[in-house]
């Protein structure tokens, strides 16, 4: 065994699914991959000129962003998340959201005797992030936060929400969200809101961002939103992420990526200025996965998978009842390949998490399998 690497990391999740990947590509029609939730829509053609035209980029890119990007990103949030009063300084471009999901602990400069709060069912890079830093993940309710904010004499100092959530889809209204901002500044923690899927509201118009004036008043402290264009804009390809919110937080982690060299590139931050701006291209995606969620969820239903909640986001959570990894099994074998709720933590044991990001086509052809 090597001496080098992360022993305290767990394994990559994404690697249990190899077998399963197999046994759907050998399907005499071919894989249908409702797994990752990798975009497959063409990236708006309103995208693709911006970043053409910013390809003449020859000089580093800033830490901090381009002043367009930056006033962007403000705009966004007050027209589209109802944040008002945040200002463009308060706000950065990320490469992607998912770095920053990773590297959030270590950049506030968290470690040993810290705590990271996460949900009881959450994207697992909370979990990784914390490890990272050397800081524990404690999976917990947010009405079961500690009121001394201490657990097993250490101090919670981050606690992540995710709404709309990934897996789940389960939306935390002003009320729940309020209860928690107002518990982390009486003990002195950040919330970190990771609201990467707010565009995607289907059984709920109403998605609250931790910015929100009805959740935290008139003040952004001890408050940071994560943001991705990823699933609204077709653009993971691009690692276009977002970090905003209380400004003194932003200046402290903009100053480590500093050190770090954690630059999102010219061209990418002129993608996402045109991507922030144009509202028409994330309603056309929002109809596809929406016509996609609206033909899955019936065919899910008549093979025993049942959906009693995903209000929102982009995947919907189905159980059988039962082990979810023998539902993947089950789905491979019919050529549809998703990932076992267990990935997202023991709450998810019995559930699967099935993606809208496939073509219609394959989603068509999805649909038909269940069926028979």
């Amino acid at each position: 065994m090597s001496a080098w690497g992360r022993p305290d990391l767990p394994d990559f999740p994404w690697d249990a699914l190899s077998a399963h990947g197999a046994t759907a590509r050998s399907h005499p029609g071919g894989i249908v991959d409702l797994s990752i939730g990798t975009p497959v829509d063409p990236t708006p053609p309103v995208v693709q000129d911006a970043l053409r035209a910013g390809a003449d980029a020859p000089g580093y890119p800033t830490t901090v962003g381009t002043p367009a990007v930056r006033d962007a990103i403000a705009a966004w949030f007050a027209r589209r998340r109802g944040v008002v009063g945040i200002a463009p300084d308060a706000c950065v471009p990320t490469i992607g959201s998912k770095e920053l999901v990773a590297w959030l602990p270590t950049l506030l400069g968290l470690g040993r005797g810290d705590v990271v709060a996460l949900p009881t069912i959450a994207y697992p890079t909370y979990d990784v992030g914390a490890r990272l830093a050397g800081a524990a993940p404690v999976a917990i309710d947010p009405d079961d936060l500690p009121a001394s904010g201490r657990l097993d004499g250490r101090r919670v100092a981050l606690v992540w929400v995710n709404s709309p959530s990934n897996p789940t889809g389960d939306v935390m209204g002003v009320a729940a969200l309020a209860r928690v901002v107002a518990w982390a500044r009486r003990v002195g923690a950040v919330v970190a809101s990771d609201e990467c899927y707010c565009e995607l509201g289907w059984d709920t118009t109403d998605v609250p961002s931790v910015l929100d004036p009805r959740v935290c008043g008139d003040s952004h402290e001890n408050l940071l939103v994560v943001q991705s264009l990823s699933k609204q804009s077709s653009l993971a390809g691009y690692r276009a992420g977002i970090l905003a919110g209380d400004r003194a937080l932003v200046d402290a982690v903009v100053a480590v990526r500093k050190q770090a060299g954690m630059l999102v590139p010219s061209p990418v931050q002129a993608a996402m200025v045109a991507a922030l701006g144009d509202d028409d291209h994330v309603r056309v995606a929002r109809e596809r996965y929406a016509a996609r969620r609206a033909a899955l969820l019936p065919a899910l239903g008549a093979h025993g998978l049942e959906v009693p909640g995903s209000p929102a986001g982009l995947y919907l959570w189905a159980t059988g009842g039962r082990d979810g990894w023998l539902d993947v099994a089950d789905l491979a074998r019919a050529g549809i390949l998703v990932a076992p709720g267990s990935f997202y933590g023991r709450a998810g044991g019995q559930h699967v998490r099935v993606a809208l990001t496939a073509t219609d086509e394959r989603v068509a052809a999805a649909v038909q399998r269940l069926a028979a």
